[in-house]
């Protein structure tokens, strides 16, 4: 096995129908392949795989998440990289929820793979297709360490205030009833990645970081530790997002059960699955959402307003909770490629020193950036997301102290 090898690290993404993978080196960040297998289960399943500047696609029926484990790393030694034969350090996972358990990267046995499935609970969506993708790995790569990497972890140490919520004691402490949060390795990512871009030392930073995808999430961090996050039990909290919510009466899902006659499964996929802009404006792609928009589609407006005003409101209180800010952060897709969004987000705060400098921000630059004046008080920046990355860090940490 040589050098090379041994300092890569297989991150795998695995969801309930898909496997997101990328091989790279964490010392480096060079990604020497990255790709994504699509509707397993189905009878029109692909993987494309990109490679070297050049991109493989293939169609085929993928039974399960070991088929489809199987056909990466096929696909993988037809392009020159046969992992099997030359290795690899170590497989990170992504796993959604690590509950009170797990808040640090986690060398994976079958004690860890029973625990991860007792979390299945508070987040059914998403634990169970992890384990999906881990116990293929498992089975495929026996001899080589596998590390579960958390998206609750970053925000394990929330102050009591925050991460509690305001029910009776025993009931949330026999169910496991708080505050978690998620895109930890998200956040925590990119506000690393600003205190090296501003040249400050993290300690010393109040940040505000929003990360925007078809899911979406808000943090506060204090010198460099979060002190408060937007998504709570489940990634159902906080903003709005493509197909979910975010913040809502509880008393809305009692209303539905008694007025709409609807069973909890039925609310749950309507919370998850059919809500937030889509659920506005018929979409959850914001650039369909942006020509519908502009087509004079006031359903597809009020979505954006709403999702705009959500986000401001959790900026004011952000701003509270911190005392004032140092950076402001926009990342994930809606974050990283919306300036529009940016823009109506910070609009008229210059008297609290946020203000975005136009022509920065409607750049065509995808690097990490600063998109506020030079002079302005508070920096306002745009940084891509990079959670493969953190994760074969994480990954690579605990596999080097087995040495």
């Amino acid at each position: 096995m040589g050098k090379a090898a041994d300092n890569r690290v297989l991150v795998i993404n695995s969801g309930s129908s898909s496997i997101k993978y990328q091989l790279l080196d964490p010392e480096s960040s060079v990604v020497a392949a990255s790709g994504i297998v699509e509707r397993i289960g189905e009878d029109d399943s692909a993987i494309e795989h990109r490679a070297e500047g050049s991109s493989t696609e293939r169609r085929a029926a993928i039974a399960d998440h070991t088929a489809g484990l199987r056909l990466v790393f096929e696909t993988f030694a037809a392009t020159g990289h046969d992992l099997e034969q030359e290795g690899v350090r170590a497989v990170g996972h992504r796993v959604v929820h690590g509950g009170e358990v797990f808040y640090r990267p986690t060398l994976i046995d079958d004690d860890v793979v029973a625990a991860i499935a007792d979390l299945a609970a508070l987040a059914p969506l998403h634990n169970p297709a992890n384990l999906a993708g881990i116990e293929s790995a498992r089975a495929l790569l026996p001899g080589v360490p596998q590390v579960a990497v958390f998206d609750t972890a970053f925000f394990h140490g929330l102050p009591a205030a925050a991460k509690t919520y305001a029910i009776d004691a025993k009931v949330a402490a026999a169910h496991g009833i708080r505050k978690y949060g998620f895109h930890g390795t998200s956040h925590e990512y990119v506000s690393g990645r600003v205190a090296e871009l501003l040249g400050r030392d993290p300690a010393e930073l109040n940040q505000i970081v929003f990360h925007l995808g078809n899911g979406a999430s808000a943090s506060a961090i204090r010198g460099g530790r979060p002190v408060d996050t937007s998504m709570g039990l489940t990634p159902l909290e906080g903003l709005v997002m493509g197909t979910r919510p975010g913040d809502l009466d509880p008393g809305i899902v009692a209303h539905l059960a008694r007025s709409a006659h609807l069973d909890i499964d039925q609310i749950d996929t309507l919370l998850n699955r059919d809500s937030g802009i889509k659920g506005l404006s018929g979409v959850n792609d914001f650039r369909e959402l942006r020509r519908l928009i502009d087509s004079g589609d006031e359903a597809a407006r009020l979505a954006y307003e709403v999702y705009v005003h959500r986000l401001r409101r959790y900026l004011g209180a952000y701003l509270v909770d911190l005392g004032g800010v140092d950076a402001i952060t926009f990342t994930a897709g809606v974050g990283e490629n919306s300036p529009q969004v940016r823009a109506d987000a910070l609009a008229g705060l210059s008297r609290f020193g946020i203000e975005v400098d136009p022509a920065a921000n409607t750049a065509h630059d995808r690097a990490a950036r600063r998109i506020s004046p030079p002079d302005a008080p508070v920096a306002v920046l745009v940084v891509p997301t990079n959670e493969e990355l953190a994760i074969a860090r994480a990954a690579r940490r605990v596999v080097d102290r087995l040495d």
